[in-house]
């Protein structure tokens, strides 16, 4: 004789998981008694297996073309290819004063270094081989040695390719102030900047703190180089925009 809680166990109706739940089997809430029973239909002779629906396979997906949207068809990409006549590469870099635009300035500077042989303070310096493309060319680097701006510019008069001219205006570049690292934004008063620049009226105290007329500003790199804050507060950036000769 059964005992109340087998009854109580059979009575007890089926727990609904997350996992069932979740793929749609709700049929298991149905007590296994309850639950309808499976009718399974055999064709019996070879009329009812010639007259059973043919088995279909799922409908084919549409081919896409390997590159469309939404199925659309859209023109393919060629392949990037790589080859060694790619245009060479130019790096921003300061140039000399009096520099030609800089396709110019590489397509006619031999790399002779007669520019930097003349430079009275050791200014000009090559570019690196790393540089690719401008190795080998006449640079300026600040951090190492400013460029004083002379007045009779040597170093433009030392260069026969042309490269370098009287011609051109001699800017090379802009300085900026970066606020938040300048020591005289902080309370602090320094004047090294201002009493440095080689060009007069481009860098000038207003209310203890410099400011760099950028109109102005030769871009030489000397208040960068003698800039005696922790952390370099001068920005040089360099002429991008440079004339060209006919």
């Amino acid at each position: 004789m059964p005992s109340p809680a087998d009854d109580n166990q059979s009575n007890r109706k089926p727990r609904l998981n997350r996992r069932d739940l979740l793929q749609g089997r709700l049929w298991k809430l149905i007590r296994p008694s309850e639950r309808p029973p499976l009718v399974m239909r055999y064709p019996k002779t070879r009329a009812d297996v010639d007259a059973s629906p043919p088995e279909t396979s799922p409908p084919e997906t549409p081919s896409v073309p390997p590159r469309s949207i939404g199925g659309i068809a859209i023109e393919p990409v060629r392949p990037t290819e790589f080859t060694d006549t790619a245009p060479p590469r130019s790096f921003p870099v300061f140039r000399p004063p009096g520099a030609v635009a800089e396709p110019q300035f590489l397509a006619g500077c031999t790399r002779c270094s007669d520019c930097a042989d003349a430079c009275p303070y050791d200014a000009i310096i090559k570019a690196p081989e790393r540089m690719g493309a401008i190795a080998g060319t006449p640079t300026i680097d600040a951090d190492a040695n400013a460029c004083l701006m002379c007045e009779d510019f040597p170093c433009i008069s030392a260069c026969e390719p042309g490269v370098l001219s009287h011609a051109l205006p001699k800017t090379i570049g802009t300085a900026k102030i970066t606020e938040h690292l300048c020591l005289a934004h902080h309370s602090t008063t320094c004047t090294v900047c201002s009493e440095r620049c080689p060009t007069a009226g481009v860098i000038e105290v207003v209310d203890g703190k410099p400011t760099i007329d950028e109109a102005a500003c030769t871009g030489c790199g000397v208040c960068r180089y003698v800039c005696p804050a922790p952390e370099n507060a001068i920005l040089l950036m360099p002429l991008f925009n440079r004339p060209s000769l006919p």
